[in-house]
């Protein structure tokens, strides 16, 4: 079986993410990963935290705590968080790790060995008041687009415009507020982009075709436009620091590499944290996913499409110019918006849901389905209480809930806590294994496609065929006239139930632990469920003690509606 790589964009360290996040990266991924795995293949799935950068700065200073504590407190939070949905990294990593600072140091050494980094003086605002240049998100100040008083250095976010710190009205220290600001020069490190623009080119060209139009038109978008030489370099306290091997004077100067330089390079460096930290006695090989590994690895990335460029332009540019044969992308899955009633999700403006408010309302899996069924991908799509609340009661609670409920309740009302034997499988029963084994392949070609709405849809049909053949069969009416009949019905119905449980793992991994634990089999290794297994549906054998569980999926009223509505707003954009 192949070798997967999986890669999802690293969630900045700046305070808990919304569910726009969440669909935008790291779900997807984690779905995708849990299906590689169950259908044999070898899977790693990394991502990390990242942690440099100012908004890191100034929410310690904010909180009046040192950055690298921040960081830590903020890191183990959000993981709490991604356990909570269920999310199976390999490993969660942090870009502050030793490991991503050695890894991000060579490759800058690289990139200067072969003329790839050049040292440049420009001119940057300097504040007398803190004593040290301040970085584009120090400086605040009056929007002059907009008239936004809280714009920063970079971009407004009031109106989206990209800005320079000079561009400001009233502009002040971020760090002290003082206005007392001088434009000074001081030497900066610049990653020479326009010297690859020919080489990103190439690349691009030989895997666009493969990638979806909304990944490819993004990166030859950038690529039309031109490449330009970027800074790497910045003016922090916070951040892998410019080697003084190499560049002694900005060492000295307290450079940092900027944090769009180190981030993707913590996907190589959380890597080699996974195998740090490897347990006594096992040894694992994390060069092998990274270096000279194009013909035995396939490299997926996750991300949302504000990171398209990053990764599909910068970081390949970066790997291009150090002249070694690092693993670079195969496929890069991106995504559109989630938006929150048509407008965006805003973690600085605690606008929509967040992923720790969403856990403390209902299970994972609750959010995990709808999310996935619902996912950003040819166009934005929209959150609504109204959407949630009528996919999990139609599909959840209607489908897949009250199918395992009502057969596993009524046969044990019926025929005792065993799988009844009954008459031999018929027609009905040929029928519906040739209707299952038809919508599972179509599930697994979704999957295998990374269409995730598509798949929900194959899914929701395979859990929607249990409901018809026993609206068919009616066992509660055969029961009556012919025991062994509706035994049979039963029978056939559980054997759904554990095909349910094993192929909807990916979507909604809790609920389908339950619906598998329902039933005591004394082997139950099953990791996938072959053409001929959906066809047969005998996977549980009569005589098979089960249980019936909790319910899995409660319907939401609505009250519920209405209280959901009021805390986080409804009709708003």
């Amino acid at each position: 079986m192949a070798r997967h790589l999986i890669t999802s964009a690293l969630p900045y360290i700046n305070g808990i993410k919304h569910l726009g996040n969440m669909v935008g990266s790291m779900l997807p991924a984690d779905v995708y990963s849990r299906y590689l795995r169950q259908r044999g293949h070898d899977v790693l799935y990394i991502c990390a935290t990242d942690e440099h950068g100012t908004p890191a700065e100034l929410a310690a200073k904010e909180q009046g705590i040192p950055v690298a504590e921040f960081c830590a407190q903020a890191h183990d939070a959000q993981k709490a968080v991604y356990d909570g949905f269920a999310l199976a990294f390999d490993y969660f990593g942090r870009s502050s790790s030793p490991q991503n600072r050695e890894i991000t140091q060579h490759f800058a050494r690289r990139l200067n060995e072969n003329g790839f980094i050049e040292e440049r003086a420009i001119r940057q605002v300097y504040s007398p008041t803190d004593g040290r240049f301040l970085p584009d998100r120090y400086v605040e100040g009056t929007c002059p687009h907009c008239g936004y008083d809280k714009a920063r250095g970079d971009q407004c976010e009031n109106c989206t415009r990209v800005l320079d710190p000079t561009d400001l009205i009233n502009p002040r220290s971020a760090i002290s507020g003082s206005t007392d600001l001088e434009v000074r020069e001081t030497k900066h490190l610049f990653l020479l982009q326009s010297k690859l623009q020919h080489e990103v080119e190439e690349w691009v060209a030989a895997h666009e075709d493969e990638w979806p139009q909304l990944a490819s038109s993004i990166a030859r978008k950038w690529l039309t436009e031109g490449l330009h030489d970027r800074a790497i370099t910045r003016d922090l306290d916070w951040g892998v620091p410019v080697p003084s091997d190499t560049w002694p004077e900005l060492a000295a100067e307290g450079k940092v590499f900027y944090v769009w330089f180190d981030a993707p390079i913590e996907y190589i460096g959380a890597t080699k944290e996974w195998a740090d930290a490897a347990p006594a006695g096992e040894t694992r090989d994390w060069k092998s996913w990274w270096y000279e590994s194009d013909a035995t690895v396939r490299y997926t990335e996750f991300m949302a499409k504000d990171n398209v460029p990053f990764h599909t332009v910068m970081f390949p540019a970066t790997e291009l110019g150090i002249r070694e044969p690092w693993k670079k992308v195969d496929y890069v899955k991106a995504f559109n918006w989630l938006t929150y009633y048509g407008g965006k999700f805003s973690t600085s403006q605690k606008r929509g849901v967040f992923t720790d408010q969403a856990l403390s309302i209902l299970p994972a899996d609750y959010w995990r389905y709808f999310l996935i069924a619902n996912a950003p991908e040819s166009d934005d799509s929209s959150f609504t209480w109204e959407h949630f609340t009528a996919t999990v009661n139609k599909d959840l609670a209607d489908t897949l809930g009250n199918f395992v409920n009502r057969v596993l309740s009524f046969s044990k009302k019926r025929f005792g806590e065993e799988v009844p034997a009954g008459a031999e499988a018929g027609p009905a029963e040929a029928r519906l294994g040739e209707e299952i084994a038809g919508l599972l392949a179509e599930y697994e070609t979704q999957m295998e496609a990374l269409q995730f709405r598509k798949a929900a849809a194959a899914l929701r049909a395979l859990w929607s065929a249990g409901n018809s053949y026993l609206e068919e069969k009616a066992p509660w009416l055969e029961i009556k006239t012919d025991p062994e009949a509706a035994a049979l019905t039963l029978r056939t119905a559980m054997n759904l139930i554990h095909l349910y449980a094993v192929v909807s793992e990916p979507f909604i991994p809790s609920s389908s632990a339950a619906m598998r634990q329902a039933f005591q089999l004394k082997d139950d290794s099953a990791t996938w469920v072959s053409a001929e297994e959906a066809r047969a549906l005998t996977s549980v054998p009569a005589g098979t003690p089960f249980t019936v569980p909790p319910v899995l999926f409660a319907k939401l009223t609505e009250e519920d509606l209405e209280m959901y509505k009021e805390r986080f707003g409804g009709d708003q954009g």
